[in-house]
């Protein structure tokens, strides 16, 4: 398979001043001798005119002659080169490409919505130029493709407490790195160098959003309360062990089951306590 070739063009300028003397010379030779034959230079001039061309800042031309690669040319000028090669721009510049929104379903079948921003640029530009039709679009494609197969390769988020397995919405590290050699991969066939490439937008589809907040809710509200009856519970057994400890108060097995009621109200209730003051005894 050929690979990119680097040549040098002749200098613009040389040849622009050899073709102001072929114009000086048909004139003068036309005015004085009033010879037309002095007329065949101008395809001589034609031809000198056609093989200029000029290469920007982060640009480059690829010569073809007859269908037959000659070479690109990156330096920065104006040049000149054989009038009938063929001379295609590919700008060498970084490029931001941000993905439209897809729907697809994660790694557990839930469907979201997901794009990717993209930053490229052509590191090959025989690759780019004859390796794929259209790069551009190539690159569209292929990003749109290397999107689809993440997303399908991740949940979108773990509920299950203690499972630490990378999703899309807590491992963007290991996801973003993923994202970036399957899109390198997809994109060496034409010669294009990933630059960056991470998820832009990530959520669930509008149909299934809301269901999912509220199982996102349920879940935080188990984990807190989880904690809350953790702290609870060390609270009760810290308040008994000191009153006994202290000598304040003897408690039976009734005593102690209505104690540790009422504090795991107390502690857990998700609204202020209402006291009741109890005139009697605990058994009344």
């Amino acid at each position: 398979m050929k690979q990119e070739k680097n040549i040098k063009a002749s200098n613009g300028y040389v040849v622009l001043s050899l073709l102001f003397v072929v114009i000086a010379t048909m004139i003068t030779g036309i005015v004085i001798t009033q010879n037309p034959s002095f007329l065949v230079l101008m395809g001589v001039i034609i031809l000198l005119i056609k093989g200029f061309f000029i290469v920007n800042p982060n640009s480059s031309k690829v010569l073809v002659l007859f269908g037959a690669y000659k070479g690109t040319v990156k330096d920065n000028g104006f040049f000149w080169a054989n009038p009938f090669y063929a001379k295609q721009r590919i700008s060498l510049r970084a490029r931001n490409f941000y993905s439209e929104r897809v729907k697809v379903n994660d790694k557990i079948g839930n469907p979201i919505l997901i794009n990717v921003i993209l930053v490229w640029k052509v590191e090959d530009t025989y690759k780019a130029a004859f390796d794929v039709d259209q790069y551009e679009e190539f690159v569209r494609v292929q990003t749109d493709a290397a999107v689809r197969k993440l997303a399908g390769s991740y949940p979108y988020d773990n509920f299950a407490e203690g499972h630490h397995e990378v999703t899309l919405l807590s491992g963007l590290d290991e996801v973003n790195e993923a994202l970036e050699n399957e899109i390198t991969e997809r994109l060496a066939i034409a010669g294009i160098k990933v630059m960056e490439a991470r998820i832009g937008y990530l959520a669930y589809a509008p149909e299934i959003a809301s269901s999912m907040l509220k199982r996102q809710q349920a879940v935080a509200i188990v984990a807190a309360r989880k904690k809350i009856v953790e702290g609870a519970v060390g609270m009760v057994e810290d308040a008994l062990l000191k009153l006994s400890e202290d000598d304040i108060i003897d408690f039976d097995d009734d005593k102690k089951a209505s104690m540790v009621s009422n504090l795991m109200v107390v502690l857990c209730g998700d609204k202020e306590a209402t006291p009741v003051i109890n005139t009697g005894t605990l058994h009344s």
